[in-house]
């Protein structure tokens, strides 16, 4: 790599030896492998926004207050993102589609973090700001947490299930 008088690299992108961009044929079939993550995404996405639909029509957040039930799914998710993770990576050999499908999808569609935006400039704009500062660390140290709690007590218990 070279770079230029900014200082900015001005090399190439690594691209896959075995594909030859010049060949059309072979650039329809680089495009043509990601229409199946694409697909399972939005499936797996789909499924966890109406888990996480499900979740706030059974407990409904009152205007105003202080938004339970997404700090809750999202703290959830993370946990459940901090377990799936070890698991893929360190416990078995996963199909190709299911980190996209479960992972990005499922638990991206689940946890809210959009929502979690909008709660907190409503909040804001409610005149609930100390509300919305609470939440919105709270959040960020619950998702932190309960992903680190996840990831830690899979492997403690793989570990511990290794020994038997």
């Amino acid at each position: 790599m070279s770079s230029d008088e900014s200082g900015l690299s001005t090399g190439a992108e690594p691209t896959d030896p075995d594909i030859d961009l010049a060949d059309i044929r072979q650039r329809k079939e680089l495009r043509r492998s990601h229409y199946g993550v694409l697909l399972v995404v939005a499936v797996g996405g789909a499924l966890g926004a109406l888990a996480r639909f499900g979740a706030a029509q059974t407990w409904p957040t009152a205007t105003g207050s202080f938004p339970f039930t997404t700090l809750a799914v999202n703290a959830a998710g993370c946990l459940v993102i901090g377990v799936f993770l070890v698991a893929v990576t360190e416990i078995f050999s996963a199909h190709p589609l299911l980190r996209p499908f479960f992972g990005t999808g499922v638990l991206g569609g689940f946890t809210t973090f959009s929502t979690y935006c909008v709660d907190i400039e409503r909040l804001v704009t409610g005149d609930r700001a100390g509300i919305a500062l609470t939440y919105l660390a709270a959040t960020a140290l619950a998702a932190l947490a309960a992903v680190t709690v996840g990831a830690w007590s899979t492997r403690r218990i793989l570990a511990k299930w290794s020994q038997s």
